[in-house]
């Protein structure tokens, strides 16, 4: 018997510091003088916040209808056939691990916490171009109509504009592991020059979006664990919640895309389809289906004018605060979570990296708004009180109302309370890989994974700094500082807009991938385009 030996070109695995140490930096001197004045800080933080969303409100809705545009066009488009790391490439995994680690990613925590709340902020405060009456049947509509908005198509495109782009520049344009490779479709390898400073502003603005993200979920599973067991939520059960957090997604992390974050995103996505089911059958069944298929149809009908919609001719700042203050929020976090999404699409078409990443995400989307939002909607009528719990105990207090009205109401809480913690870890883990393969000079498709010892310092960077602000300081610094990352990322996102279309016109102008092939007929990965250090940061 033969033996069959694979050589693999190893690469020593080196820290671009210049990537890693400013956003690390920036990050904690924040935590310092949040601290130390925060009143003052958070001044300064949302006086520059309402000037970005004051002024470029109507940059970021065309940003966020064009990423829309773009993915449509490359579906119809010749780049929708083409296959990510060349025509004999082979899946890293099977379709449907790579759809649930897709669809865990992108949801994340954020769907279970708002899917009950925000509805109430809609029924009782519409926006005034709405012309509908507070607490009204209208407003309910124009309720589901924002979450749709907030929530399926919109964002889930934005995010596909950022995996898309770095799938190909990478994979078939063989450029570097870094967010400057996404320049070159658009300005030319020269551009790569800048990498480094779009990695570091990337960075900073997933870190502090994270952070805002997690500490959120500390204290919705605080509420929950209150609820249920009657623990008080504060510092003490915060701090271990938060080191619980922090532990399961940096073993995961390190563990590998193979291992942890497989897995944890398969069980993950499972939790989710029970959750649909409880609340389907238990739930005022009628009720949801009718009133989700009527916003629906609205929704569709006013789908342009709700995601151009910036109250500017109404001096009516509900728009920016919700729509495009999600706009703001996705663009901060879509660069980086592109970064990992993309990396995994290797052996898949670009068609089937948009049913993955949009088709799936936003229908699953659609459901879950679907069913929650609208039972949120009928127990507020019904009088079951739901805006005035919020009032008086916080946004995460309103799925608990909800739960209450079902069967095994405590079950059911300490169920969800298990998948608010299985989300917040399964996209941590993610983007954590992420952040630590951009700050590392040696990342090849033959040899993805960053030091384990550099997904630790993200780690455990994230889990202290989140800690410290619900503690201490509470999260709107942070919160404000991750709004304003989607402002430089607005400028990256409508840059791969460009870079896409002009990819979608010719792709074999620029796809340079070429396969060689072993003795047994295997595809070889073709070398990567040298990367001078400078241009790695």
């Amino acid at each position: 018997m033969g033996t069959e030996e694979k050589t693999v070109k190893t690469v020593d695995l080196k820290l671009r510091k210049g990537v890693f140490f400013p956003p690390w930096i920036l990050l904690a001197a924040m935590v310092v003088v949040s601290l130390t004045n925060g009143d003052a800080f958070l001044a300064g933080l949302n006086a520059v916040t309402s000037w970005v969303l004051d002024n470029f409100a109507w940059a970021f809705n065309l940003t966020a209808l064009g990423s829309v545009i773009t993915v449509i066009v490359i579906w119809f488009s010749p780049l929708g056939k083409v296959r990510i790391g060349g025509s004999k490439a082979r899946p890293m995994m099977k379709y449907m691990d790579l759809v649930w680690i897709t669809l865990c990613t992108i949801i994340a925590a954020g769907i279970l916490f708002w899917a009950c709340a925000e509805p109430m902020y809609h029924l009782y405060t519409p926006a005034v171009a709405a012309g509908v009456e507070s607490g009204s049947a209208d407003a309910a509509v124009f309720a589901m109509e924002t979450m749709y908005l907030e929530w399926t198509i919109t964002p889930c495109a934005i995010y596909v504009i950022a995996t898309l782009t770095f799938a190909f520049v990478y994979y078939n344009m063989n450029q570097s592991f870094s967010l400057g490779s996404a320049l070159v479709p658009a300005f030319g390898v020269k551009a790569k020059k800048f990498g480094g400073i779009v990695d570091v502003i990337c960075l900073f603005s997933l870190v502090a979006g994270m952070a805002a993200s997690i500490g959120t979920s500390v204290m919705s599973i605080g509420g929950g664990v209150e609820s249920v067991f009657g623990i008080e939520s504060g510092p003490a059960s915060w701090l271990v919640i938060a080191a619980l957090i922090m532990i399961t997604f940096i073993i995961s992390s390190v563990s590998g895309i193979m291992n942890g974050i497989r897995i944890l995103s398969s069980l993950n996505a499972k939790v989710y389809f029970v959750f649909l089911i409880i609340i389907f059958l238990f739930g005022p069944t009628a009720y949801m289906l009718n009133v989700s298929v009527e916003s629906l149809g609205a929704f569709l009908k006013d789908f342009v004018h709700l995601n151009l919609m910036n109250g500017a001719v109404y001096e009516d700042s509900w728009a920016k605060s919700w729509p495009v203050f999600y706009w703001c929020n996705w663009l901060a976090w879509t660069p980086i979570t592109g970064v990992f999404l993309g990396k995994i699409l290797r052996g898949y078409t670009v068609r089937d990296a948009i049913k993955c990443n949009f088709v799936i995400p936003a229908a699953f989307s659609m459901i879950w708004i679907a069913l929650f939002s609208s039972a949120s909607l009928y127990y507020e009528f019904s009088g079951q009180g739901l805006n005035e719990t919020m009032l008086e105990s916080g946004p995460e207090s309103v799925v608990y109302s909800v739960f209450s009205q079902l069967p095994l109401s405590v079950i059911i809480a300490v169920f969800y309370v298990f998948i608010i913690f299985i989300s917040i870890v399964t996209g941590s883990d993610t983007n954590t890989n992420a952040m630590a393969g951009l700050c590392t000079h040696g990342i090849t498709p033959d040899q993805e994974e960053a030091p384990s010892w550099l997904k630790i310092v993200w780690g455990v960077t994230l889990g202290a700094v989140t800690y410290i602000l619900i503690a201490f300081a509470g999260i709107d610094g942070i919160k404000a500082a991750s709004n304003l990352g989607g402002f430089p990322n607005m400028f990256l996102v409508l840059i791969m807009i460009f870079g896409l279309l002009k990819i979608s016109v010719n792709p074999k102008k620029y796809d340079v991938h070429k396969e060689d092939y072993d003795s047994n007929g295997r595809p070889i990965e073709s070398p990567r385009l040298p990367v001078e250090e400078k241009e790695e940061g």
